[in-house]
């Protein structure tokens, strides 16, 4: 019996090692080699790639796909053609000697084109709360709805945008950091920056009534939807998409352009299929491709800080642009920053 035992613990023992090591078997036999050495290529690039066979094995095939989507061999090259862009695990599953193994690369997948550069012309001024720390606008009817950060300031309104005149106003707990904030279905969807938790108040009572914790992203920033799911921004290069029934992530877009993958996304707006993202700290807003994660635009609001008020504690660091939102009626965008005694009705334009 202990000879059977013995026996067992060493088959057990070497099923396990042989499953441990198969990804190191592979890599020391394999390795996928792009043309130039690339570790980025560009959205519907042509690229050479090939096998670095490092033992010589007989190949019988192989088989490249991207975070699983096939990508056709063409004359040793492969076509970049995904859905989305952004950090993404090349695979080449490698037929040798009647067995099978799977390598990986790390490969950036960019935009094909270059953002396109966007000025602004002012169509009209309105005052703006210099106590506001302005996170999350939005027009729901005419009606803005506006969310503030910092603990003890943080706040809910909805107010008159033409007079700032304050309608109704919730307070968060001092322990709160308020960020974005999205309507859907009768919902006010808000977030907070590092404590792991949302809020969820009735439209039309403007009360509280639920709360929601964040999945895989990592803090609350900026929020909005296009209809059927929410977006949000976590101080990453991801933009999550959340289930507004079940309040989960499924799935996210990187925000990336055609040299590099970019990180700082903050406040959200949803308009026609294009996510404008105030870019954390500057005075510039990403027009973002819902869809892909291409950073197809950058509208420069450089100018605006020059026609506000300046209180006497003004610094750059916290009296910044953020604060971003549409009025589908108007078809214009209404611009603001943090403390900021003004808001700006603007028209987008290519430079």
């Amino acid at each position: 019996m202990k000879i059977i035992n013995y026996f067992c613990i060493v088959l057990i023992t070497s099923l396990f090692t042989a499953c441990g090591s198969g990804n190191q078997k592979a890599s020391s036999l394999f390795e996928i080699s792009l043309e130039k050495n690339a570790n980025q290529v560009q959205m519907n690039q042509e690229i050479g790639i090939k096998i670095k066979n490092k033992q010589e094995k007989q190949i019988q095939s192989v088989e490249y796909s991207i975070d699983g989507t096939p990508i056709p061999l063409n004359n040793d090259k492969i076509k970049i053609d995904l859905p989305t862009l952004g950090n993404k695990v090349l695979t080449a599953k490698i037929t040798f000697d009647g067995e099978t193994v799977a390598i990986n690369k790390n490969l950036k997948v960019l935009s094909e084109k270059a953002p396109e550069i966007y000025t602004y012309t002012i169509i009209n001024e309105y005052p703006h709360d210099t106590k506001s720390y302005t996170q999350g606008l939005e027009f729901y009817n005419d009606t803005l709805y506006e969310s503030t950060g910092r603990k003890g300031q943080s706040f809910l309104r909805k107010l008159d945008f033409k007079t700032g005149k304050v309608f109704e106003q919730i307070d968060l707990d001092e322990t709160y950091f308020g960020e974005g904030i999205t309507i859907l279905n009768d919902k006010i969807y808000q977030l907070t920056w590092q404590s792991g938790l949302g809020f969820i108040y009735d439209l039309n009572s403007f009360e509280k009534f639920d709360n929601f914790q964040y999945g895989k992203s990592r803090e609350g920033w900026g929020l909005t939807n296009d209809g059927s799911k929410l977006f949000k921004s976590d101080g990453t290069e991801k933009i999550w998409f959340i289930n507004p029934d079940t309040m989960t992530e499924d799935g996210y877009i990187e925000t990336v352009t055609n040299s590099s993958i970019f990180n700082s996304a903050n406040e959200l707006e949803y308009v026609d299929g294009k996510i404008y993202a105030n870019v954390y700290q500057k005075p510039s807003v990403m027009i973002i491709d819902s869809k892909t994660g291409a950073i197809e635009g950058v509208i420069n609001f450089s100018g605006l800080s020059d026609i506000i008020t300046k209180t006497e504690n003004w610094d750059k660091t916290n009296y910044v642009l953020n604060g971003i939102a549409y009025h589908p009626e108007r078809k214009t965008f209404f611009v603001t920053g943090k403390f900021w005694d003004k808001m700006f009705e603007v028209q987008i334009q290519k430079k």
